[in-house]
């Protein structure tokens, strides 16, 4: 059993990078050919791995949502570069739980139709995927030892996106997302990772 003293120094890593991915965020906004946003994704997730706040002892997955900060990057007319740094997860997580979940991801965005109206948009995404906490066989009453887990975050993006009148663009779609989960504890096999969300975005 992982000793809640390690709570404090956890709390401070997470918060201490989300700020640091922010500073950065917000620094490349100041070139030309970036935009800053904010996106908000809800959906569910198997997860026969990593304990969900959400569901009871041995259920494995639950809901899943998180908000997110975005820079996106032009490249060329009809494609962009966007990079999404969550923040929700990892700070409510890490103060209310004492556990990290956490996956930063890139996602190559390509559109299609006029940029007046609305567009097509589809992306495929890879990031990575960070954990801290018990597995699946814990809740939030009765939590297990906790360890640490990573693995790749594949994601495909495909959605509409249209410009606003008070927001440079506006976009809403589905994500699919795929996560093989590695820890290093001899008593677990490896996790995957299999879920959908809706995807909203403002973009300004």
């Amino acid at each position: 059993m992982v000793r809640t003293e390690r709570g404090v120094p956890l709390k401070a890593f997470t918060v201490g990078a989300c700020l640091a991915l922010l500073a950065v965020a917000v620094t490349a906004q100041e070139t030309r050919k970036t935009s800053f946003g904010v996106s908000m994704m809800v959906g569910g997730r198997y997860d026969n791995m990593r304990m969900c706040v959400a569901t009871p002892a041995g259920v494995k997955g639950g809901p899943i949502a998180d908000i997110a900060l975005d820079t996106r990057f032009a490249i060329g007319d009809n494609a962009a570069a966007a990079i999404s740094l969550p923040l929700m997860r990892p700070i409510l997580f890490g103060i209310a739980f004492k556990m990290l979940q956490f996956e930063p991801e890139v996602t190559l965005e390509f559109a299609r139709g006029a940029s007046d109206r609305a567009q097509f948009v589809v992306g495929p995404g890879l990031g990575v995927s960070l954990h801290y906490g018990p597995d699946y066989r814990s809740d939030t009453s009765n939590k297990g030892g906790s360890f640490f887990a990573a693995g790749p975050f594949v994601s495909c993006l495909l959605g509409v996106q249209s410009p606003g009148k008070r927001v440079k663009q506006r976009a809403l779609g589905v994500r699919a997302f795929y996560v093989p989960l590695f820890s290093g504890q001899s008593n677990l096999s490896p996790g995957t990772v299999l879920g959908g969300a809706l995807e909203g975005r403002l973009e300004f």
